[in-house]
């Protein structure tokens, strides 16, 4: 079959971002299909064409996955009206590509939650299957967090929430949470299938070189945190943590902050502020450089702000990183990957809003580095057992196969 590939923030394993969907599309070619990626410039994100825009289009091929990518460059130190201008004017070139490319269905990604909208119009004008996978729900996360308290605006995404769940002729959610998210706007639990993010476990298991940063002793105990530094990752809470460390006077444990973002700015002047040495902050990385790091990693920061849609709605790239390289995991939120942590015994599960647990956890890891060794194996069988990227991609073909049929 013939997909049209909705994901706007899409990138190839050479950019710092998830590849999620460089994946998925590589498993249906696996498989024999064709796949069309429609996708926006992502900061931080490579697609892998560089030939120049021709009038705000290039095309390429990747890995057999055909690219289109639109001249829409969009980061999240973006403000939120160019965000949100940029989501739109993605979704209205996407309805074009609806019309005019040849394809047998149609699977659209969030975020943003406006990427259902060529969906919806192939479902209606075209008559063709579409399948719609949810990666955070909208508007209940920004609504919880605050960002968006506008009526009109939460109104009229929660209708464009509920049209994309309704129009689609099956679904998929990152974690427990969405799936009982989507089913709670009245989409049968038949036509919702759960496919987690995965562990990319050929990545990790390469034997790739380890390095850490400058500032880092080979001998600190290092804990990592890679991703987006904005307001959903609450990344004050490893600050705060620093702060008690100080004052404990464990100078040997050390906490990395990998990645840009909206906030960045802002943690780097209160860490110089502060005189908080314990903290070190570095550039974005690809997965190759990511594989290195975690080599040398001893505990991976899964960092979220304390709010209550975050514990079973989301479904972090980078904890699954983690597990994947064989590094245990400090959660700072209650939820599914603090049971699990508990359950399997690879990392803490700490209080919200508690810097002294915080801090406690990293100092029980720094003084046991032994039990530390077996939580990373456990997190790597872990990894194995439930994530493996390459049966979860299967899984995805599957439910996508079973909406043409």
């Amino acid at each position: 079959m013939r997909v049209l590939y909705f994901h706007q923030h899409f990138s190839t394993p050479s950019g710092s971002v998830g590849i999620r969907s460089y994946e998925m599309a590589r498993r249906l070619v696996v498989r024999g299909h064709q796949v069309t990626m429609v996708c926006g410039s992502y900061g931080g994100g490579e697609t892998g064409i560089a030939q120049p825009f021709i009038k705000g289009l290039r095309r390429g091929a990747v890995g057999g996955i055909d690219i289109i990518e639109f001249d829409l460059a969009y980061s999240n130190s973006d403000g939120f009206v160019k965000r949100a201008s940029t989501f739109v004017k993605f979704a209205l070139r996407s309805i074009g590509l609806v019309f005019s490319e040849k394809y047998d269905l149609v699977f659209a990604t969030t975020t943003p939650l406006t990427a259902g909208i060529p969906g919806i119009f192939a479902r209606w004008l075209r008559r063709k299957p579409f399948v719609f996978e949810v990666r955070d729900l909208w508007p209940e996360l920004p609504k919880a967090m605050g960002v968006i308290n506008n009526p009109l605006v939460l109104g009229a995404m929660s209708f464009l929430e509920w049209a994309s769940y309704r129009s689609a002729h099956r679904c998929i959610g990152l974690s427990p949470g969405i799936v009982e998210g989507i089913a709670s706007r009245g989409v049968p639990k038949t036509r919702i299938e759960l496919v987690p993010n995965g562990c990319d476990l050929s990545i990790f298991a390469a034997e790739p070189t380890p390095w850490r940063p400058e500032g880092v002793q080979p001998d600190d105990m290092m804990a990592v945190f890679a991703g987006t530094h904005g307001m959903a990752n609450g990344l004050d809470a490893v600050l705060d943590a620093a702060v008690e460390l100080n004052a404990r006077n464990r100078s040997d444990i050390k906490l990395v902050l990998v990645g840009q973002g909206k906030l960045k700015a802002k943690l780097v002047e209160r860490a110089r502020n502060e005189g908080l040495e314990n903290v070190i902050f570095h550039e974005p990385v690809s997965k190759k450089r990511l594989a290195g790091l975690m080599a040398s990693t001893d505990v991976g920061l899964q960092i979220l702000a304390n709010v209550s849609a975050f514990y079973y709605g989301t479904s972090p790239n980078k904890f699954f990183d983690y597990i994947a390289a064989g590094v245990p995991v400090l959660n700072n939120y209650p939820g599914w990957l603090a049971d699990m942590l508990k359950e399997h015994a690879c990392g803490f599960a700490v209080e919200p809003d508690s810097p002294k647990a915080f801090a406690d956890a990293l100092e029980q890891a720094a003084d046991d580095r032994a039990r530390l060794v077996q939580m990373g194996q456990n997190a790597r069988q872990l990894a194995e057992n439930e994530f493996d990227r390459t049966k979860l991609s299967n899984r995805f073909v599957d439910w996508l196969e079973g909406a043409v049929k």
